[in-house]
């Protein structure tokens, strides 16, 4: 069932592999036929990657499996989704799907995983229950993040996050946080890694105004360096990470705030090789 998936190419290869085992006879050239496509190895090239769907072929397509209306426009989104140009454009494709009532009952947990990394807060109150005053209400948690969200945007947030296996309710009823991994679709790990990166930037400059400097720390370089260090950069950032993740961990005492700490690396000039 094509709401079972979320790479159109993957769909098409596992549609053709089922087609061959029901009619050993099936062939490309069968399926450009009944597509009304001249190159018979068009469906091949597809799902290999070596070619993109247009909007007149995938119509074809769609006509050649005999996919239903709301099959067929979910399959677009797909193909929408993969050849989005901007992280906007595929943010919007992934908004229709994910709305899809087939696809939220296929692919409930994929669903929140995606937005648990899109939505800055949704991580934000994951860390907000280790404080031990946390109340497990929407207008305190609203009320207690910075910058303020709604009390619906709370309540929501506490659903995904009891979704995901990130808060579960002990014998009381009561909310406590539980060790799950978040584990987004391949087909859109990227574009939500970006999401978040995107949103704490945003609330990284927002801090500049919204704290007083005793409460945030903001440090930066400007270097130049050759571009074999990087790869060593990126690995020492990571360790400072890691040390930070280690150290907030080790300590005994209750947590009293939820911290962001972001570590950003990334060119303000072209290389040697692209200077013209």
């Amino acid at each position: 069932m094509v709401y079972d998936y979320l790479d159109h190419r993957r769909f098409l290869a596992d549609w053709f592999r089922a087609k061959k085992k029901a009619n050993p006879r099936y062939s490309y050239r069968l399926f450009a036929k009944k597509a009304g496509q001249r190159s018979p190895s068009l469906l091949h090239h597809i799902i290999e990657g070596k070619r993109n769907l247009t909007a007149a072929t995938t119509e074809a397509f769609v006509v050649a499996i005999g996919l239903s209306p709301p099959e067929a426009r979910f399959f677009g989104l797909l193909v929408e989704l993969d050849q989005g140009k901007t992280a906007e454009e595929r943010n919007t494709v992934w908004e229709q799907i994910s709305s899809t009532r087939r696809f939220r009952q296929a692919r409930k947990i994929e669903g929140a995983a995606f937005e648990f990394l899109s939505t800055w807060y949704l991580p934000a109150i994951h860390e907000l229950a280790q404080r031990p005053d946390f109340v497990d209400d929407p207008d305190w948690i609203a009320g207690t993040l910075r910058p303020r969200i709604t009390v619906p945007q709370a309540r929501n947030a506490v659903e995904r996050l009891l979704t995901l296996g990130l808060f579960v309710r002990d014998d009381d009823g009561v909310i406590v946080t539980a060790e799950a991994s978040v584990v987004t679709p391949p087909e859109v790990t990227h574009l939500a890694v970006e999401n978040y990166h995107r949103g704490m930037l945003e609330r990284a400059t927002d801090a500049i105004e919204a704290f007083e400097p005793e409460e945030r720390h903001l440090i930066a370089i400007t270097v130049a360096a050759p571009e074999h260090l990087v790869a060593r950069i990126k690995d020492e950032a990571n360790s400072f990470l890691e040390r930070m993740m280690n150290l907030c961990d080790a300590s005994t005492d209750d947590a009293d705030r939820v911290y962001q700490l972001n570590v950003q690396l990334f060119p303000l000039s072209s290389s040697r090789e692209e200077t013209p």
